[in-house]
């Protein structure tokens, strides 16, 4: 049975000309003058905007008549989907990491063929999912007060060397202090005013690991009740600086800007997909979790956004509802309207609209 086509026409267009992988698996592209389907990534020479037709999937596709690619094998892509949620099982099953070529041998396919298969899907090689699968279970059981070596051996690594090596540079803290609510850790912090109102910044030695609005002391105190806290500092101002003309001169660019935040693997995902979006545009919830290869996890991607613990550095305000409308913000329409129109973004004051 075929789906219905739930994308508008020109977003469908767009994703072709840019032969975006993403959206494959979303809908086929139907030329009408050669009688074949394709993927919106298929490396063939564009067809002519008037003989195109969209497609929710290749059943609607052949219904009208046309046959499949065989450059770009558009009917792969389910086979595609099932063999990596076959792989995802098979990894979450294993107590031992998994060889690439044992996973590729239980979905038929060669190990070359599905590491791209897979990374195209979820982003990650099967290895570094594997990774980030035992890495989010033993954040888990530690913010579950567990003790350290049992959640270590629990969440599938083979000892505690291999565990520390894995969460280098990732967790932020070490293992005990994330179980103790960052106890050993120090943030600097500050209230400042800006033209959006009054805007909390702090920061650990890593880089900025909390930035909202109309929050003070007792915000960061929840986050981190173990932390040491220490308002202001000398290296701390010329960060902040920084991050006051990043929200009040948002088009300049905040790249340099150095940042702290740790989330689930799917997170980070999504949050690595907001940084790219440039200034002056907007994305909806779907082209978010399409754009980490998730493109039925448009709920889920909502989640995760909404989680963002580092806002207009993590630029979770360009993201819109599909119709256009503003949607969500955790600090208020008004401030994500704001920002928008700052930076230029199509249809900004859509606010006073509503």
């Amino acid at each position: 049975m075929s789906r219905h086509l739930r994308m508008a026409d020109d977003e469908c267009w767009r994703a072709v000309q840019a032969r975006d992988k993403a959206f494959d698996g979303r809908f086929v592209t139907g030329v009408l003058t050669t009688g074949i389907y394709c993927r919106p990534s298929c490396a063939a020479r564009h067809p002519l905007r008037e003989n195109v037709r969209f497609f929710a999937d290749g059943a609607a596709a052949r219904a009208t008549g046309l046959r499949p690619c065989k450059r770009c094998l558009p009917d792969d892509v389910a086979r595609d989907e099932s063999a990596v949620i076959k792989a995802i099982a098979a990894i979450k099953q294993s107590e031992e990491p998994l060889a690439l070529a044992d996973l590729a041998a239980c979905t038929g396919y060669s190990p070359t063929h599905f590491q791209r298969v897979f990374t195209r899907h979820t982003g990650l090689s099967p290895a570094a999912y594997a990774r980030a699968l035992r890495e989010e279970r033993a954040r888990a059981a530690l913010s579950e007060g567990s003790r350290v070596t049992d959640a270590i051996y629990d969440a599938g690594f083979s000892g505690p060397s291999r565990f520390y090596d894995n969460m280098e540079g990732r967790m932020g803290m070490t293992p005990s202090a994330w179980v103790n609510g960052g106890k050993g850790v120090e943030i600097h912090w500050a209230v400042v005013p800006t033209s959006l109102g009054d805007m909390l910044v702090a920061a650990t030695d890593k880089g900025v690991c909390r930035l909202s609005f109309a929050e003070g002391r007792e915000a960061l105190e929840q986050r981190f009740p173990a932390a040491t806290l220490v308002e202001g500092g000398e290296e701390f101002a010329a960060l902040l600086l920084q991050v006051i003309e990043a929200v009040e001169a948002p088009t300049q660019g905040f790249d340099h800007i150095p940042i702290d935040v740790k989330g689930t693997a799917f997170q980070e995902a999504v949050w690595r997909e907001l940084r790219k979006i440039p200034a002056g545009e907007t994305r909806s919830y779907a082209d978010i979790a399409a754009a980490v290869g998730k493109p039925r996890a448009v709920r889920a991607a909502g989640s995760a956004n909404g989680a963002n613990n580092v806002a207009v550095l993590i630029p979770c305000h360009r993201v819109v509802r599909g119709d256009g409308s503003l949607g969500g913000y955790a600090y208020g329409l008004p401030i994500k309207d704001e920002l928008l129109r700052r930076e230029g973004a199509p249809g900004q004051r859509r606010f006073d609209e509503l």
